[in-house]
């Protein structure tokens, strides 16, 4: 959704692209999505692995590999920071824009204690001295109800479990009160019990903090339970956004509704066979043509195999990019 529908958005980009250069080629990760997210708002992020989920926020927070080569527009309360000098583009990010990974283990330093990295933010972004940045430390794990605050700031990173380790790496992206913050499949790694309480910690700490979040996942349960909207992405485009009830309710994308379908429920039969997804989504060196979707499509025509659909309104606040949506 552009920010024409959302003048007061936290995030707007426009037609951004990344591309990794290969041998007489490229791999486009990203093709073109336009999107917002407002003040106060969840968006949820969703679709298969290489839909280009993770490749988009990593553009917008600067973190490519050299390599790569992101084209379009990101604005960031309203200042353009697609391929921003990195000392400007530090001011932001870590402060004003934070983002919360996949992996904690691998997003914290071995060798550091937990105290030292989360004082270390306050000390390269707000100035702080080390003593003041350490008190600001307990109170960021104590805002993220981690038990025994004090001897958890004096442990490493290995000392923790991998729902400590998530809420420590929450704490951090909140140590400098973001305007945005992205949590990039924050509960993957997780068993479900520890899941239900990071998304809970997530609810809470949005609400009390007014902040806005972009939630990534290949889950659509996980999204659906927090997201105020939702946007599904396929091949490396936005193919559906909708409000997370109105998409619940009625996916207008065949691929959002089959992503539905392969939702696990506890009321199927244990007989029954898990729903899946029949054959496999194109790589980002495939070329494109007409619908991504379409060989995998149950509502296919010619039409969709050489005509690509435009992302187009079909509902106030809903877009779909269809040649022939669900009723």
């Amino acid at each position: 959704m552009t920010d024409d529908r959302a003048p007061l958005a936290t995030l707007t980009t426009r037609e951004l692209r990344v591309d990794f250069p290969l041998r007489g080629g490229a791999a486009s990760a990203v093709r073109g999505v336009s999107l917002s997210v407002g003040v106060h708002e969840c968006l949820g992020i969703v679709g298969e692995s290489g839909s280009g989920k993770t490749q988009l926020f990593m553009a917008v927070m600067g973190l490519l590999p050299g390599a790569a080569r992101a084209t379009g527009s990101a604005l960031f309360q309203g200042g353009e920071i697609l391929g921003l000098a990195p000392n400007r583009l530090n001011r932001i990010r870590g402060s004003k824009l934070t983002m919360v990974f996949q992996d904690p283990m691998t997003s914290l330093a071995p060798h550091l204690k937990i105290g030292v990295q989360l004082a270390e933010v306050l000390v390269h972004h707000r100035g702080l001295s080390w003593r003041d940045a350490e008190r600001a430390a307990f109170k960021a794990l104590d805002r993220v109800r981690i038990p025994d605050p004090q001897r958890r700031l004096k442990q490493y990173p290995h000392e923790l479990s991998g729902g400590m380790r998530q809420r420590v790496m929450i704490g951090m992206s909140l140590l400098c009160d973001p305007a945005l913050v992205i949590a990039d499949e924050p509960t993957s790694a997780l068993d479900v019990t520890v899941q239900a309480r990071i998304l809970e910690l997530l609810r809470e700490l949005r609400a009390e903090a007014g902040m806005s979040i972009v939630l990534i996942s290949h889950d659509l349960a996980v999204v659906a339970s927090l997201a105020d909207r939702i946007a599904v992405m396929y091949a490396g485009r936005v193919v559906e956004s909708a409000p997370s009830a109105e998409l619940l309710r009625g996916p207008r994308h065949p691929y959002s509704a089959l992503l539905m379908q392969c939702v696990p429920d506890l009321r199927r039969p244990q007989t029954d066979r898990m729903p899946f997804l029949p054959g496999q989504a194109p790589g980002a060196a495939d070329p494109e043509r007409g619908c991504a979707f379409a060989p995998r499509c149950p509502r296919a025509t010619q039409r969709c195999l050489h005509e690509r659909p435009a992302l187009e309104e079909v509902r106030v606040s809903a877009e779909v990019a269809c040649h022939h949506p669900l009723a």
